[in-house]
């Protein structure tokens, strides 16, 4: 293989230009870079929403390789199939990517790698996806960390890589490989008519990514240990949508949130702290894939958790009706934003499987359908942690009360009025978006009547931790 051969670079979910190892790597041997992203079956089965942004986020990505002078070559099938194709019609010597670490992602870059290497090809996986790759963090008697903060006080201290800049040029091969046209993949087709009602909430591609970032640590960091529970206050960094598809990377928000702690601000180790938490729940993905599908904790596989989803209690939990206020606010914040406020996910996620003793996996299931910022190992850590199956679970017998969570961080219900409609003369305008996002299907309207509560708090309450008595934990 020619010295000069192209190197083909394998977008996935490092949608940027910035602290790009792979992509700085395959630039820094000055042979033509050929960037490349494939739809293929994991692509295909993402849900709704995260595959709609994946597709904007595809579309950012492409206009910022033509700023410099590249293009992204866009290609459907399977991705071994897809990689050998191009190999073929470019010479291309190398394919490049940055690292995943979900099940699936794993078993596929594995059985790749392989085969271009028996090929003759050089194949190479990258960090950047995460600070620490999970391997290289262990306890001290060379285990894997099952509890978030002994992990935290074994990182804090660690170096983290400085980011790397932008490639001043990216080389261009001779000529470009023909392209799908990212249209015709129909990326939103699933989000039928609440596309249009999520698009103007989305902060899209690098450049926003970075402008959020500054704006959280100029205005926001500072009060972050107070505000970023209170979810009528714009106290947190929504910095999880770009993470998710790597618009911006960990690095680059672990040394802002470092320089920001050098200046004073208080926050500012929380933040850092939570970046940790992210790494956390990779961590677990890593040694225990078992998380994202099964029961952390094995003795939870014959608690007696409902499964159907046909239940009308369920169907009232989707619908945003369960007549909880707290819990209606935040699902109708997740279909007319794409995101939902962390406390809120807390709140969510307890009543539906502790007050309704509904399994955690209808949960995660919709969340992986509905949220633009969904990454499979927060996702699945925080729906285990939530119903208390999870690694460094919140106990099983702690039930939040949704009422007097509300009147603790919405005491002037300004976060239920922004999102509930039923029962305001003037309901806000993100009220009413909830109903022009969801299905006509379910026949709903600003003028419906509120629903009393499907389980009340105290009954849901009593419900579980009858059935946790009955468990031999």
């Amino acid at each position: 293989m020619s010295d000069n051969s192209p190197i083909l670079i394998w977008f996935r979910r490092d949608l940027r230009l910035s602290d790009n190892p792979a992509l700085s790597a395959a630039c820094e041997t000055g042979r033509p870079v050929i960037p490349v992203t494939i739809r293929d079956g994991l692509v295909d089965g993402l849900g709704a929403a995260p595959k709609w942004r994946l597709g904007l986020g595809l579309k950012a990505l492409n206009d910022s390789l033509r700023d410099k002078g590249s293009q992204l070559v866009f290609r459907s099938g399977d991705a071994l199939s897809v990689l050998r194709a191009l190999i073929e019609e470019t010479g291309a010597g190398a394919v490049y990517w940055s690292r995943l670490y979900d099940p699936d992602a794993v078993e596929r870059d594995t059985r790749i790698k392989a085969a271009l290497k028996e090929q003759g090809i050089d194949a190479r996986s990258f960090g950047g996806h995460l600070m620490f790759e999970p391997w290289t963090v262990e306890t001290k008697t060379g285990g894997f960390y099952k509890v978030y903060t002994p992990m935290w006080r074994a990182v804090k201290d660690r170096d983290v890589a400085a980011p790397l800049t932008t490639p001043g040029t990216i080389p261009a091969p001779d000529s470009w490989p023909e392209s799908d046209y990212l249209d015709d993949w129909r990326m939103g087709h699933a989000m039928q008519r609440g596309a249009d009602i999520v698009r103007p909430f989305v902060q899209l591609g690098e450049r926003a990514a970075q402008d959020r970032l500054g704006v959280f640590m100029r205005d926001w960091v500072d009060a972050y240990d107070t505000n970023r529970d209170r979810p009528a206050v714009a106290g947190t960094s929504n910095l999880s949508e770009n993470l998710a598809l790597g618009e911006i990377s960990p690095h680059q928000c672990w040394h802002a949130g470092l320089r920001a702690r050098e200046e004073g601000k208080a926050g500012a180790e929380i933040f850092l702290k939570e970046l940790v938490w992210r790494e956390f729940a990779y961590h677990l993905m890593h040694h225990t894939p078992r998380i994202t599908t099964r029961n952390w904790k094995e003795d939870w596989d014959a608690f007696p958790w409902n499964e159907d989803e046909r239940l009308k209690e369920v169907i009232a939990w989707k619908r945003a009706r369960t007549g909880i206020p707290f819990v209606d606010a935040a699902l109708r914040e997740m279909y007319v934003t794409g995101r939902m406020h962390n406390r809120g996910r807390m709140i969510v996620a307890s009543y539906l499987t502790k007050h309704l003793m509904c399994h955690w996996k209808i949960g995660m299931r919709w969340f992986e359908d509905c949220l633009i910022d969904w990454d499979p190992a927060s996702n699945a850590m925080g729906w285990q942690w939530s119903a208390g199956s999870g690694p460094d679970a919140t106990p099983y017998f702690r039930v939040f009360n949704p009422v007097t969570q509300l009147d603790k961080f919405d005491p002037n219900r300004d976060y239920v009025s922004r999102w509930i409609a039923e029962g305001y003369d003037s309901p806000s305008k993100d009220a009413l978006a909830y109903f022009d996002a969801i299905p006509e299907s379910w026949a709903m309207t600003p003028k419906d009547t509120y629903p009393e509560p499907v389980v009340t708090p105290d009954e849901g309450r009593k419900r579980a931790l009858d059935a946790y008595e009955n468990r031999d934990f």
